[in-house]
């Protein structure tokens, strides 16, 4: 039984690993700031006075606990599978290593970002976006593993190499890769379109579904007009069709959208709009607030994360989950 609910236990001492590091590498002094990040006494760029303790800014990097719960509590979540016997029919029950993998980098998002609103280092940037990268990665390249039938090396490879690729690019290069690109919320319109092929993969759809990428673009401000205005700085609306290109046959299984997708939207969603007024620009900014928007984005976001988990939970497939993700090559 130990060994059994060894994930959850590593992923605990893990995390505990990292508060116990993080909280004496900050009492010897985390070195000088990056360089788009305020003085000491200032007032942050994400809204929060900057502090000269342990933390820069202290409600901000706590709101990431969040992360850290959900978690874990979809690790402990995975243990109770294996506990209570329950049959491996879904990629995101037991111990599959997908499933671990998605709880891993739920569990990464709350380290990431408290670095980054703990330290204001250059490190701590890196360290965040890479963690935002690590998650977003997961739903749409598992998305196009069931509808490429991919086996599990093929999904393990592909997401190594991506998130390795963009972690150097964004050190060396720049958050945009030195090519204009925003991988992170390329991957939320990737996921989408994936999403939509998953739901209604029909022949004529694969050519259709780049257009959701538009739809996905408007909710979040940058309308087609303004794509088609400036080209050059938009070209990677190309890589919408990527799921469709990729997405050669039914998915082999149906999910159930409903509590736990429109749950996880909507909590995004709302956190998004929370997001918009948490900045240092923004006319409802309290620096000196015990309440910091950004920190509630944080919990909300963590909350989307537990209710899409949930989500692909509800996958019921007609051939079994095994070793790989398909038996094709």
């Amino acid at each position: 039984m130990k060994n059994r609910v060894t994930p959850l236990r590593v992923a605990s001492g893990a995390f505990g690993a990292f508060a116990i590091g993080f909280v004496l590498i900050g009492l010897s002094g985390w070195g000088p700031p990056a360089a788009n990040e305020q003085a000491i006494g200032e007032v942050s760029r994400w809204c929060e006075r900057v502090n000269d303790g342990l933390l820069r800014e202290p409600i901000n990097t706590l709101g990431n606990l969040g992360f850290v719960a959900v978690g874990l509590l979809i690790f402990a979540t995975l243990a109770r599978d294996i506990e209570r016997g329950i049959p491996s029919s879904n990629r995101f029950m037991g111990h599959d290593p997908v499933a671990l993998l998605y709880g891993a980098a739920a569990l990464f998002l709350g380290p990431g970002s408290m670095v980054m609103h703990g330290t204001h280092t250059r490190f701590g940037a890196w360290i965040d976006n890479l963690s935002m990268v690590a998650y977003i990665l997961i739903p749409w390249l598992f998305n196009l593993a069931r509808l490429g039938r991919w086996r599990d090396r093929t999904f393990f490879l592909t997401y190594a190499a991506s998130l390795s690729l963009y972690g150097a690019g964004y050190w060396f290069l720049g958050p945009d890769l030195g090519i204009g690109l925003d991988l992170f919320g390329l991957s939320i319109a990737l996921w989408i379109i994936s999403e939509v092929l998953h739901r209604w993969w029909s022949p004529w759809l694969r050519l259709a579904s780049g257009l959701a990428g538009f739809l996905v673009a408007a909710v979040f401000g940058l309308t087609p007009s303004e794509m088609l205005a400036a080209p050059g700085e938009n070209w990677w609306v190309f890589l919408f069709w990527v799921p469709g290109l990729l997405a050669r046959r039914p998915p082999p299984g149906r999910r159930t959208y409903t509590p736990w997708y429109w749950l996880g939207v909507a909590s995004f969603l709302v956190a998004y709009s929370i997001w918009l007024t948490g900045t240092d620009t923004s006319t409802t900014c309290r620096p000196d607030s015990l309440f910091q928007a950004h920190a509630i984005w944080h919990l909300l976001t963590a909350l989307a994360t537990y209710c899409f988990f949930r989500f692909f939970r509800t996958e019921r497939s007609s051939v079994p989950a095994g070793p790989v993700i398909s038996s094709s090559v």
